[in-house]
């Protein structure tokens, strides 16, 4: 199949108003699917993951740069411009940008550019067909919609933590995900959102108001937890790594280190008593089926624990993925990157600097056959790219003067198809 080097979102214009997590990572998304994505940010200051450090990648005198890691973890194939929106002029070019932009994101607090006059409804004047997303921490309606949402905010108010760690009983408490899996993932909706409207547009030329919040988005993955309350009516209890609807599916100690464990129906589990010497267990009532196994799965966890710790982790993972029961050792995020497959899988990328040096990133996981993602640009120090923006603008308006002459419709004036 032929490839397509423009990717599938070629031709798209993205103005990225947006900073930290969430926002940044909808619109790397977007790039690396071809769209052009265009970020604005403050004079002097940034993103504010610029200066989430240490680590910072080091400027050519060794010093610290405006790039941290956080900040290159969801910024790379993008371009750069600080624009001052309490400056009458830059808000003029801001219009601009958005005049030739197909798609805006932004997260700023509800009701704050519109104050400004430059929110949805005042753009639309401007651009009638475009698509906005505002991303908040919780909304823009309901009684939580004036709150600041930050990741760690919604995990804990959204349920994650309370079915995050360990029972109380084992000295748990509730606990946060290790990385900013709200934000992502209100970021991965965004970008779903986003592709809609821009596939409605496409077949009626309207655009729309996307409203997305940290905190809507934290509760529809809740999932199965969540669902199994609406069906039981019983609150989902902190298992550590247990998996409440199936057993065994955990974290076991081994003679050495610590392998996951994830028997999802009964046949996986008489092979998996089988290999480590216990075949009895898939015939004793306590166990003979899931059910069973979920409702005593603490006497299971002790009697798997003991048999288990006769030997180390890479001979038990050996044998049971012969035997064809899904397992893997628990690794480390450095054991992670270095892993083959993770190497064989391109989920380890080499981007050049401007100034040629190397730049390790994490790659992404779409593989598309026809249209490959790309990557262009690597993350943008800031107002990097200040010249070659304002150039679009000066096209952009050539264009406007060539529609006002009767010349073709201004959105294919600047992006012809």
């Amino acid at each position: 199949m032929k490839q397509n080097k423009k990717g599938a979102l070629a031709g798209i214009r993205v103005l990225d108003l947006s900073r930290i997590l969430a926002g940044p990572t909808a619109t790397q998304l977007l790039g690396d699917l071809g769209a052009e994505v265009i970020k604005v940010e403050r004079p002097g200051f940034g993103d504010d993951t610029r200066r989430w450090g240490p680590p910072f990648v080091p400027g050519t005198q060794g010093e610290d740069s405006d790039l941290s890691a956080y900040f290159l973890s969801a910024n790379r194939n993008k371009k750069s411009i600080a624009l001052d929106l309490t400056n009458l002029a830059q808000l003029e070019l801001l219009k601009k940008l958005v005049a030739i932009s197909d798609v805006v994101i932004e997260n700023y607090k509800p009701g704050d550019l519109a104050r400004r006059r430059i929110g949805y409804e005042d753009m639309i004047k401007i651009k009638p067909d475009l698509v906005w997303c505002s991303i908040s921490g919780f909304g823009q309606t309901g009684p939580y919609r004036e709150r600041t949402g930050y990741d760690f905010l919604v995990q804990a108010m959204g349920g994650m933590m309370s079915i995050t760690g360990h029972p109380d009983e084992r000295g748990g408490q509730p606990t946060k995900v290790g990385v900013g899996v709200a934000d992502v993932m209100c970021g991965m909706y965004a970008t779903v959102g986003i592709l809609a409207a821009l596939r409605h547009k496409e077949m009626t030329g309207e655009g729309q108001y996307i409203d997305l919040s940290l905190y809507d988005t934290q509760v529809a993955w809740l999932i199965n937890a969540a669902t199994n309350h609406l069906v039981s009516g019983k609150c989902p209890e902190r298992l550590g790594n247990a998996h409440p609807n199936i057993a065994p599916y955990q974290t076991f100690a081994t003679a050495d280190n610590d392998i996951a464990v994830a028997v999802g129906n009964d046949e996986q589990f008489k092979r998996f008593a089988r290999v480590i010497g216990l075949a009895e267990l898939a015939c004793d009532a306590r166990f003979r089926t899931n059910s069973d196994r979920v409702e005593n799965r603490h006497e299971l966890a002790r009697i798997i624990t003991e048999a288990l710790g006769s030997d180390c982790a890479e001979k038990w993972v050996a044998r049971l993925l012969e035997a064809g029961v899904p397992s893997g050792q628990v690794a480390g995020v450095d054991e992670v990157l270095a892993d083959p497959h993770t190497l064989a899988r391109d989920m380890v990328i080499a981007m050049e600097q401007d100034d040629g040096r190397p730049l390790r990133l994490l790659g992404n996981p779409l593989k598309l056959s026809a249209t490959p993602v790309a990557y262009q640009h690597p993350p943008p120090h800031l107002d990097q790219h200040r010249e070659e923006i304002l150039a679009l603008i000066e096209n952009g308006e050539a264009s406007r003067s060539s529609v006002d002459a009767g010349a073709i419709p201004y959105s294919k004036a600047v992006y012809p198809r």
